[in-house]
C-alpha cells in the first residue's frame, strides 16, 4: 500500500470515530456523581498511609549522609551571596532543618513553613527587623558609632518600610547574616505574585541569605529572569530524599477523604500554640461564647471587645483586630452578618470538636 493511501485511509477512520460520537447520543449524560462515592474518613486515610513500610531505607540514609559532607560547600555558597534552592524527589524538611541546626549554629535563623494555607509574612519581616536591630547594636558596642537610643517598633512599620530598613547595609562584616529557612517556597500561602515580590526583594538585601526547597515543577513560573539571577541569586541543588510529606501533608486535605473532626482539631491546635498567650485567651473568649449560645449566629465584634477589654487581654480595638486577622489568616475564624445587620464572629468548627481544642489549651 502507498504512503498516500495510508494517511488517507488513517484520516478516515478517525474522521468516522468522531462522526459515530456526534450521531451517536450526543445528550445523554452520565448519571454518577461525586457525591455517589464512597469516601472514607480523612484520619483513617491518614492512619493507613502512615502504616505504609518505607523501602530502601539503607540506600536513604547513605543518601542522605552524602548530602551532610556538602553543609560546609553550601555554607560557603551562602557567604559568597548566593541563595541555595533545593529540589527533588521527596520532602526536604528535614534535611534543611538539619542543615540550619548544624551547619548554621553560629547564625540567627528564622524558618517559614511554606505549606501552611496562610502565612504572616510581615510578622516575619519585623522578626528579621528585630534580629537585625540586635546585630547592629551588638556591633556599636564596641566602636564610638552613634546609634538610635528610641528606634521606631517595627510593627508600625509598612511591610515597604521594613524592606528598606533590612536592605540599608547597617552591618559592615559581609560574612555577618541572617538566614531564613523556606519550607516549599511555593507552597499555598507563599504562591501569589505579591508575596513572591517580597521574597525576591528581602532576598536581595546585603545581610540576609535564602535556603529554600521546591516541590513542584511549576513553581519556577513564579519568577522572572531578574528574580533569579539577580535578587534570589539561587544556586541550585538536586538534593532527592524520597521522603514522604508527612508533616506538610497534615495541612492539606486528602483526595477523596471526608474531613474529621479530631483532624481539625489537631490542625487548629497547632495553630493556637504558635500564637501568644493573649491571642489565646482571645480565641478563648469567642469560643466559650459560642458554646454557650449554639443557636446564635456568631459573637459581635464591639461584644468581643468590650470582653476582652475588660479582662485585660487587649488595650485598644486595633490590638484585637491584629489577632483577628491571625485567626482569619489561619481559617479559624470567620465573619458573617446576623439577622439585624450586625458583624458577627464565629468559629468554622463544630462544637464538639471546639470543645476538644479548648480542653488542650486548657493543659
Amino acid at each position: 500500500m502507498e504512503p498516500n493511501e495510508i494517511e488517507e485511509d488513517e484520516f478516515g477512520f478517525s474522521r468516522n470515530y468522531f462522526l459515530s460520537k456526534e450521531i451517536g447520543n450526543p445528550g445523554k449524560k452520565s448519571a454518577h456523581k461525586l457525591s455517589d462515592i464512597d469516601l472514607v474518613d480523612e484520619q483513617e486515610l491518614r492512619d493507613a498511609v502512615a502504616k505504609i513500610e518505607q523501602k530502601h531505607e539503607q540506600e536513604i540514609d547513605d543518601l542522605i549522609k552524602s548530602y551532610k559532607s556538602l553543609y560546609q560547600e553550601w555554607v560557603l555558597e551562602l557567604r559568597c551571596g548566593f541563595g541555595l534552592l533545593m529540589y527533588g524527589f521527596g520532602s526536604k524538611r528535614t534535611l534543611l532543618e538539619d542543615f540550619a541546626s548544624s551547619a548554621l549554629a553560629e547564625y540567627s535563623v528564622i524558618v517559614i513553613n511554606g505549606y501552611l494555607q496562610s502565612i504572616n509574612l510581615k510578622q516575619v519581616l519585623i522578626t528579621l527587623a528585630e534580629l537585625m536591630w540586635d546585630l547592629v547594636k551588638t556591633q556599636t558596642n564596641t566602636s564610638s558609632g552613634t546609634l538610635c537610643k528610641h528606634q521606631q517598633p517595627f510593627n508600625t512599620r509598612s511591610m515597604d518600610d521594613l524592606i528598606a530598613f533590612l536592605n540599608t547595609s547597617h552591618i559592615e562584616d559581609d560574612d555577618c547574616f541572617v538566614c531564613v529557612v523556606v519550607h516549599n517556597i511555593a507552597g499555598p500561602g507563599l504562591r501569589d505574585p505579591e508575596t513572591q515580590q517580597y521574597l525576591s526583594r528581602l532576598a536581595a538585601c546585603p545581610n540576609i541569605r535564602i535556603v529554600a526547597s521546591i516541590d513542584q515543577v511549576n513553581a519556577l513560573l513564579l519568577w522572572d529572569k531578574k528574580m533569579v539571577h539577580t535578587q534570589f541569586n539561587w544556586y541550585w541543588h538536586h538534593v532527592p530524599t524520597f521522603a514522604p510529606y508527612k508533616v506538610e501533608a497534615t495541612f492539606m486535605p486528602l483526595i477523596l477523604a471526608q474531613g474529621s473532626s479530631s483532624q481539625s482539631v489537631k490542625t487548629a491546635s497547632i495553630v493556637l500554640q504558635s500564637l501568644t498567650p493573649n491571642a489565646q485567651s482571645v480565641f478563648r473568649v469567642l469560643a466559650e461564647h459560642q458554646l454557650a449560645h449554639p443557636d446564635e449566629e456568631g459573637m459581635p465584634t464591639n461584644n468581643l471587645y468590650a470582653i476582652c477589654r475588660e479582662r485585660f487581654l487587649v488595650s485598644s480595638q486595633v490590638t484585637l483586630n491584629s489577632h483577628l486577622t491571625e485567626f482569619k489568616d489561619h481559617e479559624l475564624v470567620k465573619m458573617r452578618r446576623d439577622s439585624d445587620g450586625q458583624d458577627c464572629l464565629y468559629i468554622p468548627i463544630p462544637n464538639e470538636a471546639l470543645q476538644k481544642i479548648m480542653q488542650e489549651l486548657s493543659q
